[in-house]
């Protein structure tokens, strides 16, 4: 098969199933419309195997099919790049998402034909978006791909349009995005007036980088953190990410594992030798990242609704992703991009196939004692939780351990920080594991006659996932442990490469970087141990209200309410006088004057229009002599 065509054929497959889902959603049976989108992303899949083996082997592979945009000043290709970062990007969307639409297939059987359809046409169209944006050779293309996934997380966490919260959570993540996607377009546009192009080899090439000046620098990648603090949930656009758990639990899944959240991570890697040239910017993410990993791991602690308490966990590891970022740590940011996919996947199914169990139940004070009923999904969410925790040898001890060995390098500072969120991440992780598979069952008993292990359809996405939690760590062995084993590390080198000599290299010994993998996992095991003593026979009997801190963290810091009351009121309140006076007043005002106006002055003229021929044969001699008068004296 013709290279261009096998790369075409990764993005057209999913858009192939969209449109047939789709268009058929009212004739086509279920079985068939899950068949359909469940295929056409494994055949991406295996095809992103093939294009990996060839990149591995043969390097980068272009593909260009057409003049997009040609202007006399600037022509745009609508092309693919396919290189190490691309290749890997590929793997996850593809593999993790066809899991998930295997998962869908089970989770969603109790909607109509119509309904059915429809959501597999819209998780088509997502995979196709996050696609188009990771394979994109420009700008131009990536943000067709941004705005599309954007357009699908919209349609897809407001799935259940007739419940008003939902449809108020999809409308919020839709303007949230939009903010951060205004700064990615402002980047785009600086990169056009001052480059001539937007083409990944020629704005990144030496002479386009001489081009730039340092505020010109600093300003497009300012701008394009911004793009990526929209998409990848970061201070201060992540609160719509705790409310997309509005939708479906696979499109949660979808949303915070495999492919919209980590577009930012990828669009900030892809651009690495700009970012690394702009060391205010930097300092910037490194801050930004800081912050959201701690704000959300502190909510997380008390969150009582199982999927809200994945949400800001997904929040505290994409802060995470950013510190790596922020230090220079591009490879260890892919790193965990790959493991937190694999555990936060399997941790979101899991979640899906316990409230699948609880007949919709997703309060973790209802729960208990599942793991009786329901020893799969136990034994999975377990492996997520230890993995997510940082526990060895798990995927997630590996990633995380990179990123805060980076951080110490950077500063001890920021390494304490790192371990402090790692800490409230194994103690919320094993707080919602132990509220919800040990102690009693705390649910009704008509919950606790439906309690039954979830079908094969559910069980084996899990269990695939959680063999990728255990092994999926080793391509990226620490160098600590044996000399030239992170495979992860010498794969991405020449995509990172150009960024080496804008990077200030901080090296730690192997004793010092043993002692820190030592402390930060036994500071984590002892906040699961804590959070294991207190919760394993938790009772709500002899629970107490949460009050101070407690209380605040419950609420979130009040952050919705905050940017309710300084943002969201003072908007409505100037949108209300625009309205009451600029719109009806002054704008409504003239157009409905001048109809008026016309309106009268018609009227008035059809006065003369009486009927009688001497009238208007006195109004044509009167007509004549004004006109001689004109000429004669005038």
């Amino acid at each position: 098969m013709d290279k261009n065509l096998l790369i075409a054929c990764v993005p057209l497959l999913p858009l192939l199933g969209f449109l047939i889902t789709g268009l058929g959603r009212n004739v086509l049976p279920k079985n068939m419309s899950a068949v359909i989108a469940c295929g056409t992303i494994l055949a991406s899949f295996i095809i992103s195997i093939v294009l990996f083996g060839m990149v591995r082997s043969g390097g980068p592979i272009h593909a260009d099919y057409f003049s997009f945009i040609h202007l006399q000043s600037f022509n745009l290709s609508f092309e693919f790049k396919i290189d190490q970062l691309t290749s890997l990007f590929l793997l996850v969307i593809t593999g993790v998402g066809f899991l998930i639409h295997v998962y869908s297939s089970s989770y969603m059987h109790e909607e109509n034909k119509a309904d059915f359809s429809k959501y597999f046409s819209y998780l088509n169209l997502f995979v196709f978006s996050m696609l188009l944006l990771v394979m994109g050779g420009n700008f131009v293309i990536m943000f067709i791909g941004w705005e599309g996934v954007g357009l699908c997380s919209y349609l897809l966490i407001g799935y259940w349009y007739k419940n008003q919260d939902y449809t108020a959570a999809a409308k919020k993540a839709f303007v949230m995005n939009r903010i951060g996607d205004l700064g990615f377009l402002l980047a785009i546009f600086w990169f056009i007036a001052k480059v001539g192009s937007v083409n990944y080899d020629m704005v990144f090439s030496a002479e386009s980088l001489k081009a730039l000046s340092t505020t010109d620098i600093t300003g497009i990648t300012l701008l394009l953190f911004v793009g990526a603090t929209g998409k990848s949930a970061q201070l201060p656009l992540f609160t719509w990410l705790p409310d997309a758990m509005a939708g479906p639990t696979p499109v949660s899944a979808l949303i915070h594992a495999a492919t919209m959240v980590t577009a930012g991570i990828y669009m900030i890697a892809r651009a690495n030798v700009l970012f690394s040239m702009a060391p205010f910017t930097m300092g910037v993410i490194l801050v930004i990242g800081m912050a959201t990993m701690l704000l959300a791991a502190s909510i997380a602690l008390k969150q009582n609704d199982i999927k809200k308490v994945l949400a800001y966990s997904t929040v505290s590891q994409l802060g995470y992703m950013f510190i790596a970022l922020g230090v220079g740590a591009y490879t260890a940011a892919v790193f965990h991009v790959i493991t937190h996919a694999f555990f936060k996947a399997l941790l979101f199914l899991g979640s899906g196939s316990v409230i699948h169990a609880m007949g919709g139940e997703q309060d973790m004070r209802n729960m208990g004692g599942l793991k009786r009923y329901m020893a799969v999904t136990h034994i999975t969410m377990l492996i997520g939780c230890l993995a997510i925790a940082g526990m060895p040898p798990f995927a997630g001890f590996f990633s995380k351990d990179e990123i805060l060995a980076n951080a110490y390098g950077y500063s001890p500072i920021f390494w304490g920080l790192g371990v402090l969120g790692a800490m409230m991440t194994a103690f919320y992780m094993f707080r919602l594991y132990a509220m919800t598979f040990h102690g009693n069952f705390r649910g009704t008993p008509q919950q606790q006659s439906h309690l039954h292990e979830s079908p094969a359809a559910i069980t084996i996405p899990l269990m695939v996932l959680a063999v990728l939690s255990v092994v999926g760590g080793l391509i990226g062995i620490p160098e600590v442990f044996a000399q030239g084993a992170h495979w992860l590390n010498n794969f991405l080198q020449p995509v990172f490469a150009p960024s080496t000599p804008f990077l200030t290299k901080h090296t730690i010994s192997h004793a010092t970087e043993y002692i820190l993998m030592a402390a930060s996992v036994a500071l984590a095991l002892v906040a699961i141990l804590y959070a294991w003593s207190k919760y394993k026979n938790w009772d709500r009997e002899t629970e107490k209200p949460n009050t101070g801190i407690a209380a605040i963290l419950e609420n979130k810091w009040y952050i919705d309410e905050l940017y309710q009351l300084i943002i969201i009121k003072p908007i409505n309140s100037v949108s209300k006088v625009f309205h009451q006076v600029i719109e009806l007043k002054v704008i409504d005002g003239i157009v409905n004057g001048m109809g008026s106006l016309v309106h009268y002055g018609s009227r008035q003229l059809r006065w003369l229009q009486s009927g009688q021929v001497g009238a208007y044969v006195l109004l044509m001699v009167l007509g004549i002599l004004a006109f001689f008068i004109i000429q004669l004296f005038l």
